[in-house]
């Protein structure tokens, strides 16, 4: 079986070109093709050796996931669906603003962890994605931008940042995203810099540690209450790594953390978690954690119960916040009109679970589906 070269990170091709006789520079050489050049042709990659085009030919390939729909918002938002098997296909959206671009990707097919207001947990859990399956979303999304057509050769770099926050729990996925983030970083394959690269996670408290030490990026916490009876029924994992043990690992991750601050979303719910109460219950609850809050207005998908708060409850709740001092901003609904919009992403996903209620009660207590 061919070997996909869009699943190795600089350490893994290094070792691979080792067991075929190759020195480790030409790992490197390799990796700006595939990711900077954006190259899917080895006769193409005109500074490595006839001899090793050829082996390279028959021993692997360059294969990231086929892009099946590709969508335009009326505010620019682009949302691309990618086929990953078995009748799997995950989601990825772009958001262009004036002075940067973010790509928000995924990192499963479905997830597992069921938060009650999300569309992707009402899909059910499918697989992990593989290295190459999650970097492949920004690879062909830079082909689609025209990033690998001469645009970031004059100094205009199309995609700024990236998120993993599309489908998923990226942390229940640590070993192939922490390979991931090593491409994203590495300046022969996109180069970006830790603050530009986010991992946001609905707090899995070993995962976090892990990460702090291997590949410390931005971090962002899917908060969503503030007390862990209200989070058990909205954020289940909480049952099992409750706020007091998420708080306690944010605190040992911005030891390391290439930002002095975690950012919290909360995703605003009329009438559920939305009070003047609640709001000082947050502060309270966040006051030894240096910390952003980021309100984001729910956005509804079929068969939710949920409702967006007001506009004026979600206005109070950012004062409320914000005259105690907490950096508070509301996000901006983007995309909504392709469903592109946080927490509407739902791809396509054979569920293996056949999840309900029941069975992510049991998940929380018993450990996350490899």
């Amino acid at each position: 079986m061919a070997i996909n070269l869009l699943d190795f990170d600089a350490a893994g091709l290094t070792g691979l070109f080792a067991e075929h006789g190759e020195r480790a520079f030409r790992a490197r050489q390799v990796l700006r093709w595939l990711h900077r050049c954006g190259q899917v042709d080895f006769a193409d990659m005109t500074d490595l050796a006839r001899s090793l085009r050829e082996k390279l030919s028959t021993l692997a390939i360059i294969s990231p996931p086929a892009i099946v729909a590709d969508r335009l918002g009326e505010d620019g938002t682009r949302k691309f669906l990618f086929a990953v098997g078995g009748g799997n296909a995950v989601e990825a959206v772009f958001i262009p603003e004036v002075e940067r671009g973010t790509l928000c990707i995924s990192t499963q097919a479905g997830c597992a962890l069921d938060c009650s207001f999300c569309a992707t947990g009402k899909q059910g859990f499918n697989r992990n994605l593989s290295v190459g399956e999650i970097v492949g979303q920004l690879w062909q999304v830079r082909h689609a931008l025209g990033a690998y057509s001469g645009r970031e050769a004059a100094g205009e770099r199309v995609i700024s940042n990236v998120v993993l926050m599309g489908m998923g729990e990226p942390l229940a996925n640590l070993d192939n995203v922490i390979v991931a983030l090593r491409l994203l970083l590495d300046d022969n394959a996109y180069g970006l810099s830790r603050r530009r690269v986010t991992v946001s996670t609905s707090g899995l408290v070993p995962a976090i540690d892990r990460l702090r030490e291997e590949c410390p990026v931005a971090l962002a916490v899917s908060l969503h209450a503030p007390n862990d009876r209200l989070r058990d029924e909205l954020v289940p994992i909480n049952r099992k790594y409750p706020l007091s043990s998420v708080l306690a690992a944010c605190l040992r991750y911005l030891q390391r953390a290439p930002r002095d601050f975690v950012t919290f979303e909360y995703i605003m719910l009329d009438g559920v978690n939305d009070s003047d109460a609640q709001a000082h219950e947050l502060l309270a609850l966040l006051r030894e954690v240096p910390c952003k809050l980021n309100l984001i207005p729910f956005n509804p998908f079929p068969g939710t119960s949920y409702r967006r708060s007001p506009a004026t409850r979600i206005r109070r709740f950012a004062e409320i916040l914000l005259s105690a001092g907490v950096v508070t901003t509301t996000r901006k609904t983007r995309g909504d009109d392709i469903a592109a919009a946080c927490g509407q992403l739902a791809g396509q996903v054979h569920d293996r679970t056949q999840r309900t209620r029941q069975y992510a009660v049991h998940l929380v207590h018993s450990g996350l589906p490899q």
